[in-house]
This record gives structure tokens, C-alpha cells and sequence, in this order.
């Protein structure tokens, strides 16, 4: 039997306070992209059944958002399992999240690590919290999170596509020129790494979206910790995740710390 796929923004609802702020933000990313939300609840076997939830939740949002084609599903198995499998017909899949802290993060979900590990679809991750909010807020910059030695070009698109739907500013932070430690910028060949010149890695970018302001800066201190630091003003941070053949979505230390402690929505971007 073949497949059919249909593009969409799927989003996990539970019922929490955390998805219901997914919800109202993956509602609003469905509208901008011209894609249907789909509200998926995953009911755990013997566990009670909340259908009269999502499809309140479907209607109250369908009439917060005319035009929008909102559809409500519930689906009996493992949370992940089915999560990381209908991903693959979505172009975005969005999950809740608790409050930040190294307690209550992103990855304090077993189900939101599991899905991460094992989707190559973008995720995401929406702090309760968030949801409502005015177009001040929503006008704040994209932040990306850049590897000038590891660029790829799904990652870069994506936050740059972001930042016009946004009609805002792309600020992007890279790790700059990498030399070894006491080698000066006259020196000849990196020694460590190469490390790609970000004015040759965005050029494509800025030819095809002319309109999106860039505001570039090298990387100050701790990766995870200038990124987290950022997301106060932020209205999205793009973060990559690379897989690796054997080792599945295994996430780095800069996503962990990210996940743990950013206070905007986090976008989780698979890359080779």
C-alpha cells in the first residue's frame, strides 16, 4: 500500500500546560507556512482518554486562526514511537516543554529526548510559557546557533526562511576563526580544523532573501551558554543536531545546554 504523504505541522498534545502553548505556536507557524495543523494526542494503553480535549483544542484554535485547517487525532501506542514515525510526513514536528532549569528543561522529557533521537524531521521545543504573545514578541530576531567548520545547508535555509516569515532579523553567532591557541591571524594553514569563511557559506542565502537583515557575530565564551543568553531576545533559536551513521541523533553538548536553558522556542535541525 503506498503512503500518502501530506505536509503539515504536527504538534504532540497531552493536555498540559506546556503543549497547549505548542499548540498555539505551531498554530501560528501552520499559518505562515500555508500548511494544516495537525493536533496529534498519543494515548498510552490504560491510560484515560482525552479526545473531548483535543478536539476542544482544535476548535478553539481553527477560530483564533480563520483560514487555518486544524485537524485533531488520537492514536493508542508509545508516545515516541508514534511521535518519531508521523514526523516523517510532517515538515515541522512542535513539542512542549516545562519551564527551563536543569530539572524542569527540555530534555527532562523522556518522550522529547526519544523523539529527538530518533526523527530526522525538524523539532520544535516550546517552553510553557509561550504561546500568546503580540507581534513585538513574535518580530524579535531568529538566533543561529553556526559551526563555521561543519556548515550545512538545511540548517542555514531553514533559519534564514524563518527570519523572513518573521519579517525580522537573522542574527547569526559562529565560532569565528578557530586557530590553535598563540598562532596570529598572518599565520599560514589552520592546523586544527578548516573553518569555512561565514561571507562564502552565506552568500546563496542572502542572494535568494535579500530582504532579511543579517547581523553576524563571533562566538563569545561557552557556545551553550552565549546561545541560551541570546534566547531572552529571541523569538526562535536554530540549533543543528548531526547524525552519524551507528550513533543515531546523538545530541551535542551546545544542544543540551540549549534545550536545558533557552526561554525561546528551540528548533532542532537534522543535518548529515
Amino acid at each position: 500500500m503506498t503512503r500518502t504523504v501530506t505536509l503539515c505541522v504536527t504538534v504532540g498534545c497531552d493536555g498540559s500546560r506546556a503543549s497547549r502553548a505548542a499548540a498555539e505556536w505551531a498554530a501560528r507557524e501552520a499559518r505562515m507556512l500555508g500548511l494544516p495543523l495537525h493536533l496529534l494526542h498519543v494515548r498510552e494503553p490504560d491510560h484515560p482518554s482525552r479526545t473531548a480535549w483535543s478536539g476542544d483544542t482544535a476548535d478553539a484554535l481553527a477560530a483564533r486562526h480563520p483560514g487555518l485547517d486544524v485537524r485533531a487525532e488520537q492514536v493508542t501506542g508509545r508516545p515516541a514511537d508514534v511521535l518519531a514515525d508521523l514526523a516523517r510526513d510532517a515538515a515541522l514536528l512542535v513539542l512542549g516543554s516545562r519551564a527551563p532549569g536543569w530539572v524542569g528543561g527540555f530534555l527532562a522529557g523522556s518522550v522529547a529526548h526519544a523523539v529527538l533521537a530518533r526523527t530526522e524531521r525538524p523539532v520544535v521545543l516550546v517552553r510553557e510559557g509561550v504561546g500568546h504573545h503580540d507581534d513585538t514578541e513574535s518580530r524579535m530576531p531568529v538566533v543561529l546557533g553556526l559551526d563555521l567548520a561543519h556548515p550545512d545547508a538545511r540548517l542555514i535555509g531553514f533559519a534564514f526562511a524563518a527570519a523572513a516569515r518573521r519579517g525580522t532579523t537573522l542574527r547569526i553567532v559562529h565560532d569565528g576563526d578557530r586557530r590553535p591557541e598563540g598562532e596570529p591571524p598572518s599565520a599560514g594553514p589552520r592546523t586544527l580544523r578548516r573553518a569555512f569563511a561565514p561571507g562564502e557559506i552565506l552568500r546563496p542565502w542572502r542572494e535568494k532573501l535579500p530582504d532579511v537583515p543579517v547581523a553576524e557575530e563571533d562566538l563569545c565564551g561557552t557556545p551553550g551558554a552565549h546561545l541560551v543568553g541570546l534566547s531572552r531576545e529571541a523569538s526562535l533559536v536554530v540549533i543543528g543536531r548531526q547524525l552519524r551513521a551507528g550513533f543515531g541523533a546523538r545530541l551535542g553538548s551546545v544542544a543540551h545546554a540549549v534545550l536545558h536553558r533557552a526561554t525561546a522556542p528551540v528548533a532542532v535541525i537534522p543535518h548529515v
